[in-house]
């Protein structure tokens, strides 16, 4: 299996442990590989340090205000180390202040609460979002959408394809932020978008269900990427929570095959090959 989203420590919150834990926890479960994200810093040169013990590690830097937001030269300089992944804004994202959901800025009232669009939301931002997608075409890699909006996930998907991008995922689409609808989700996927499904969401989301995310998996079809997106401490170790939400997945009816794709050999093609 290949865990696409998992967070560790050093993080400016808890985590259940440290890299070297994260990746001791995935190799007693036998993955694969997986993905290390970070909201607030690069996580690159960590994948990197961690790759060096025999199992593949990708980072990657998320386009929130401590990477200066939608910003090329961030996203220059992590593409150009071996990072795979650019996650458009997540906490520092419009809809997660709209939201009430936490920022790094609420920590510290000295600190500046901007937010970040992209088009149809912020026209202006067109010319830095096209040199941010040029790069990643450039590297080849992985464009995700973090919490922006899903008018900003549809502009994505066909501006993407513009720019000759092979490689996009559409972060958690069902999760409060951006809180899309299955039927919305849907018509993602056929624009071109992978759909990934969280056990977070399953664990902490309020309001979630295996029902429901059952009804996301039906309409992201052969697109759904199932990833743990776990490291909090009040959360099942990563390779176990993800195992969870497949066990929760199957027991409303979905193909367990497709279920094991979707964690294992869909990222995997998405992020490695």
């Amino acid at each position: 299996m290949f865990d696409c989203h998992v967070h560790a420590a050093p993080d400016i919150v808890p985590r259940i442990g440290e890299d070297a834990d994260i990746l001791h926890a995935y190799r007693e479960s036998g993955f694969e590989g997986f993905v290390l994200k970070g909201h607030y810093e690069s996580t690159v040169g960590r994948a990197r340090a961690l790759a060096r013990h025999g199992m593949p590690v990708l980072g990657g830097v998320t386009l929130n205000q401590a990477a200066g937001g939608i910003n090329p030269a961030a996203v220059a300089a992590a593409l150009a180390a071996g990072g795979r992944v650019v996650w458009m804004p997540t906490a520092d994202a419009h809809t997660q202040e709209r939201a009430g959901l936490p920022r790094l800025c609420d920590r510290d009232a000295r600190l500046e609460r901007r937010v970040f669009a992209v088009p149809p939301v912020e026209p202006d931002a067109q010319p830095v979002v096209d040199l941010v997608l040029a790069l990643i075409a450039d590297h080849d890699a992985v464009l995700a959408t973090g919490h922006l909006s899903g008018p900003e996930c549809a502009w994505l998907l066909k501006r993407a394809r513009r720019f000759g991008i092979r490689r996009v995922l559409l972060t958690h689409p069902s999760y409060t932020v951006p809180g899309l609808t299955p039927a919305e989700i849907g018509e993602l996927a056929e624009a071109g978008g992978h759909v990934e499904i969280t056990a977070y969401q399953l664990l902490h989301q309020p309001g979630c269900t295996a029902e429901r995310l059952a009804e996301v998996a039906r309409a992201a079809a052969d697109r759904l990427v199932l990833s743990s997106d776990a490291g909090q401490p009040d959360s099942p170790s990563p390779p176990h929570a993800l195992h969870r939400l497949i066990d929760e997945l199957v027991a409303q009816g979905l193909d367990p095959g497709l279920l094991r794709a979707a964690a294992s050999t869909v990222p995997a093609r998405l992020f490695l090959t």
